[in-house]
């Protein structure tokens, strides 16, 4: 996906919700309320569009004779991931209802329809629409019905469904929004433990977001996805349940997900009939934290609890269900299987019973990477949080006797565990929300693979790094190109009235003179603007086509990354340049409509005129600073990489990572915290601070918090309206 069009998704995503929300907040529902139909619209909407997109295959494959002239069945439709709807249930029919037909009963209709037709949607899709006022459920299918809609894709009702359950989790609805686990931390599971065949089980799915995003995985691979997996869940919440056959259907999956309360349940048999237990490929959760009221009567002689109770208390409760759920984790794994699953910062160094557990965990070697997360990764919680990751299959450690072979060298036997502090790493969403970029991302995931001694991998990422900044680079020269094609046009109507008020006596010599002063340092600026414009675009030209083919080799790499340096450092002085510009360019024409307000000047100066050429210079500013910065971003990542793993090999880095041993973990008494063994990073001086970035990031928690004033004076009102005051 280009980031022009991740941006206009991004857009449709954020219109889209301005205007469900909106309406929500007109009905007086609350989120609880909304979001079942809302996400029920967008699956029909979604629905639709896969069936005429199907519908066109299949009438094109008649057309070339690849398929027989038939009635087509609903097998038709399956096979290339649509469903054939009634045409009661199409998103046109609904939209096409005659004036005073009851559109609520219409989408129950249609929603009855799809089930009928679909067996695992049966009993999920919404189907209270009748208590909505028909005006306010028009204009939610109208929002949904843009031509940019009609035509998306899977992909994009896929991102669509996600944002939505995003935000409703972000208002709390559901559960507190325990429902959804953040896209950020769901990939990097899947990026460690690569879920791309076999058996995939979450006993605690919420809303299927692991699924899905091992479906994004599979898909990025170039595979078929339900060729390669078959998806298996429990859940304990029959609405969340609905939310998770939802959205796989929407992404055009299907899984075998029940209603079942894990710690006690374990309800799912494979088509042959074996249990899950020791039969997974992969295990993926984010199971609910610090859960203390298991019984532990019911569990005690749980065959998924190998390594025993982690702690009873004098009510016979399990302590803390947080080792329940590790164990379980690891009990359903193959022998060459992977688990990778969200746990609470206490659990990785938690005494008593749980230590014991933990320790008997250890000493399987089947532990194998842990990533520490910082807080305000998730949407209700601010707690911090830890990655686990499992894996069944590590080569024997060499101590053990046994043969490690080449992968000895790699580290990720299973006498060592890979410690990874990713709290430094986040980037800032909102006031109160963090996640990571890709970037961030694939970066944690390039030092994974160095661990497993994948150093191609780490190489291609870097090779895919310098091929993004050549390209980026490239669009720099048009860019700046732009930004002084516009700013030449923005002086001359400037320059024009400042010839003509110069002669003009009437205006005293100490007003004209900082107007002039003010085109003179334009002008200055312009010229060691133009000077240091054009040598870095010739620096751009030199590396474009000398690495016109990515560099594969770390070494030739490195010289790339060595090439761009300087450039880097002069994008960053070309910035300054360019914002120091415009801002003489708008007190230039400021001083001109100043000077315009005497009405022997007035008729030399076009204000409406000069108003829309600054405004027009911020814009082509913008895109030129932000080009810029796209590629000094991309040489930031080299960089960072580099700077950290210059040969290409795994290596211990202070307040990053580290590669520990069993008999350090025993030392350590057993914590597997990384904290506790990465050490402190150094101080860095960090030369690309953005001033700009943080002064948005400002104005983003500004406006949160005056969002928020809003909602609450609103909500106080209500409340004394409600009392009669």
């Amino acid at each position: 996906m280009t980031a022009n069009a991740f941006h206009n998704i991004s857009q449709i995503e954020s219109s889209l919700w301005e205007a469900a929300d909106q309406l929500r907040a007109n009905s007086k529902l609350t989120s609880s309320e909304y979001v079942m139909p809302v996400l029920g619209v967008i699956f029909l909407r979604h629905a639709s569009n896969r069936y005429e997109e199907a519908l066109r295959a299949i009438e094109a494959d008649q057309l070339a004779g690849k398929m027989p002239r038939r009635a087509l069945v609903k097998g038709d439709f399956i096979k290339r991931r649509a469903l054939m709807l009634p045409e009661a249930a199409r998103y046109d029919t609904l939209l096409k209802l005659p004036s005073g037909s009851s559109l609520g009963t219409a989408l129950v209709d249609a929603m009855n329809a799809i089930e009928a037709d679909f067996e695992p949607l049966a009993g999920q899709l919404p189907k209270d629409y009748d208590r909505f006022e028909s005006k306010l459920l028009e204009d939610l299918l109208r929002s949904f019905d843009s031509e940019a809609l009609r035509n998306a894709s899977g992909d994009v009702f896929g991102r669509i469904y996600e944002y939505f359950l995003m935000k409703f989790a972000m208002q709390g609805a559901q559960d507190n929004g325990e429902f959804f686990t953040p896209p950020s931390l769901v990939q990097t599971l899947v990026n460690v433990i690569e879920p791309d065949h076999g058996v995939v089980f979450d006993p605690a799915c919420g809303s299927a977001g692991m699924f899905v995003q091992s479906s994004h995985f599979i898909e990025h691979e170039g595979l078929d996805t339900m060729q390669r997996v078959t998806f298996y869940g429990q859940e304990k919440t029959a609405t969340t349940i609905r939310l998770a056959k939802m959205n796989l259907a929407v992404h055009g999956l299907e899984g075998d997900i029940r209603e079942a309360n894990s710690f006690y349940d374990d309800v799912h048999r494979l088509q042959d009939g074996r249990a899950l237990w020791g039969n997974c490929d992969f295990v993926m959760a984010n199971p609910p934290f610090n859960v203390d009221m298991v019984d532990a009567e019911r569990v005690k002689d749980d065959r998924r609890l190998p390594f025993g109770l982690p702690g009873v208390n004098k009510d016979k409760r399990v302590s803390n269900g947080n080792y329940l759920w590790i164990s379980y984790f690891h009990s359903y794994l193959s022998d060459k299987g992977r688990a990778g699953f969200v746990m609470s910062s206490q659990a990785s160094s938690a005494g008593h019973g749980e230590k014991e557990v933990r320790r008997k965990l250890v000493e399987t070697g089947d532990v194998d990477v842990m990533i520490a997360i910082r807080s305000n990764f998730f949407y209700t919680r601010t707690v911090p949080c830890e990655l686990w990751h499992f894996d069944r299959n590590k080569p024997p450690s060499p101590a053990s006797g046994g043969e490690a072979g080449g992968e000895e060298a790699a580290l990720n036997h299973k006498g060592n565990v890979l410690m990874l502090d990713a709290r430094n790493i986040y980037r800032k969403v909102t006031r109160k929300i963090y996640d990571f970029s890709p970037e961030q991302q694939a970066n944690l995931t390039a030092i994974v693979w160095l661990y497993r001694g994948q150093r191609e991998r780490f190489l291609g990422l870097v090779q895919d790094y310098v091929a993004r900044l050549a390209s980026e680079s490239d669009a720099i020269a048009p860019a700046l190109i732009t930004f002084e094609t516009q700013l030449t046009t923005s002086r001359v109507p400037l320059a024009a009235f400042a010839a003509s008020v110069a002669d003009l006596d009437a205006i005293p010599s100490e007003k004209k003179q900082p107007f002039a002063a003010a085109l003179t340092e334009w002008a200055d600026a312009d010229n060691a603007f133009a000077t240091d414009r054009a040598a870095l675009t010739a620096g751009i030209a030199v590396f474009c086509k000398k690495f016109t083919v990515p560099p594969q080799t770390n070494d030739t790499q490195h010289t790339a990354r060595q090439a761009f340096d300087p450039l880097a450092d002069a994008a960053r002085g070309l910035i300054k340049q360019i914002d120091l510009l415009y801002k003489l360019a708008a007190r230039a024409a400021q001083l001109a409509q100043e000077l315009s307000t005497d009405e022997t000047a007035a008729e030399f100066f076009d204000r409406r005129a000069t108003g829309k050429l600054i405004k027009q210079l911020d814009e082509t500013r913008h895109t030129a600073v932000e080009q810029l910065k796209a590629a000094s971003y991309l040489h930031r990542q080299i960089a960072w990489l580099q700077d950290r793993f210059p040969n290409a090999e795994m290596q211990d880095v202070p307040g990053l990572c580290n590669v520990v041993s069993r008999a350090e973990i025993e030392a350590a008494d057993w914590s597997l915290t990384p904290g506790r063994f990465v050490g402190v990073a150094p101080a860095e001086v960090d030369e690309d601070f953005d001033f700009e970035q943080t002064l948005r990031d400002i104005h983003v928690e500004l406006a949160d918090l005056n969002r928020e004033a809003v909602e609450l004076a609103t909500k106080i009102q209500e409340n004394f309206e409600e009392l009669g005051v």
